[in-house]
């Protein structure tokens, strides 16, 4: 029990404490971007998330709580429509009042184009280019907005369902008419590059402190600390992957980005980079050549079929390593987003260890 004497000044210690203001409701779209959310609204509040675990990107459809959630928001972060283009009229219907930020699409973000073939060209990413574009466009909506530019044909070859466990994750369609993608535009798995991961905590930071000023410096010391995290990660990783030799192939063309920024080069890939069913044309030629080249390691995926991989391994003494772009077992949080980097450097040293 408090004594008459201690009393005013617990009072005065519980009044020093600081106070928040209320929240701004924010709504991201995958678990990597809710991540970095969470990371610069340590200690304010926590972002929602459209897409669960164990769901596709590319083709989820909304539940009603997801369209509550986005019609009382005040900021969404998201890819853009070439990881999502089923989400763009959404934001557009349901969002009208938010500020709406397309990652992809934000100034300063290091952008790659698809890579072609089945097995990549070792001059690819001499031909890779990072796009830069400094486009605040200002839209006759008046919101605060980062669009996509018209920078990808419409896809003209869809690719067709063919039944998989869509309990996964980076799969699906892409394309603008929701069945499929052009591969001869941007790959939209920026997320893996640690220097977008640190581009994408300053924007956020400075949306957040627009749409609430009372904690602008809580978000930019967030934002700061998280940047720090990265760069402090990928130091460690790269002096672990420094060490590791050999080929691989990837499941699926998503994991460029991350093979960019730490210096690695994948041999080709089973699947594009939507991760549609292969041709048996495809299967064939990535079997010879990892056959050819000796490839160490082959990352599958949860979600698709270990058949496939065994096809392709065939007759080859290669490792299988399970490698998760998305992060479905990582638990939500500030800590996910390098806790994602981290898990997938990791499965990279095992692979290559191998």
């Amino acid at each position: 029990m408090f004594t008459r004497s201690l009393l005013p000044a617990v009072l005065l210690g519980v009044s020093a404490l600081p106070t928040f203001a209320d929240a701004p409701r924010v709504v991201t779209d995958i678990a990597p971007v809710q991540g970095l959310v969470a990371r610069v609204m340590a200690g304010v509040g926590e972002p929602d998330v459209l897409v669960p675990p164990g769901a596709s990107p590319h083709g989820y459809s909304l539940r009603p709580s997801d369209a509550r959630a986005l019609s009382s928001s005040d900021a969404v972060f998201w890819i853009g429509d070439e990881l999502e283009p089923w989400l763009a009229d959404s934001l557009s219907e349901l969002a009208a009042e938010a500020t709406i930020v397309s990652l992809l699409d934000a100034p300063g973000t290091t952008r790659l184009d698809f890579r072609e073939g089945v097995v990549f060209a070792q001059s690819d990413h001499d031909h890779d280019h990072d796009h830069e574009d400094d486009h605040d466009h200002d839209h006759e909506d008046g919101h605060d907005h980062y669009h996509a530019d018209a920078h990808h044909d419409e896809d003209e070859h869809a690719h067709e369902d063919h039944g998989h466990d869509h309990d996964g994750h980076d799969h699906g369609d892409h394309g603008h008419d929701h069945s499929g993608h052009s591969h001869e535009g941007l790959d939209p798995h920026a997320w893996l590059s640690p220097q977008n991961g640190k581009q994408w905590l300053a924007l956020i930071a400075a949306e957040l402190a627009k749409i609430d000023p009372a904690n602008a410096e809580i978000y930019q010391s967030n934002a700061l600390a998280g940047q720090t995290e990265i760069d402090e990660l990928v130091q460690s990783l790269g002096a672990e992957l420094e060490q590791t030799d050999g080929q691989f192939v990837v499941f699926h063309d998503a994991y460029q980005y991350f093979e960019t920024s730490f210096g690695l080069k994948s041999l080709g890939a089973i699947s594009l980079g939507d991760a549609s069913d292969p041709s048996v044309a495809r299967v064939a030629e990535i079997r010879d050549a990892i056959l050819a080249a000796e490839v160490s390691c082959v990352f599958s995926e949860p979600q698709f079929n270990p058949g496939l991989v065994r096809t392709v391994t065939e007759g080859a003494e290669v490792a299988s390593v399970v490698i998760d772009p998305l992060g479905t077992k990582i638990e939500a949080g500030a800590s996910f987003y390098t806790d994602l980097l981290a898990d997938t450097g990791a499965r990279f040293v095992e692979c290559l260890s191998n």
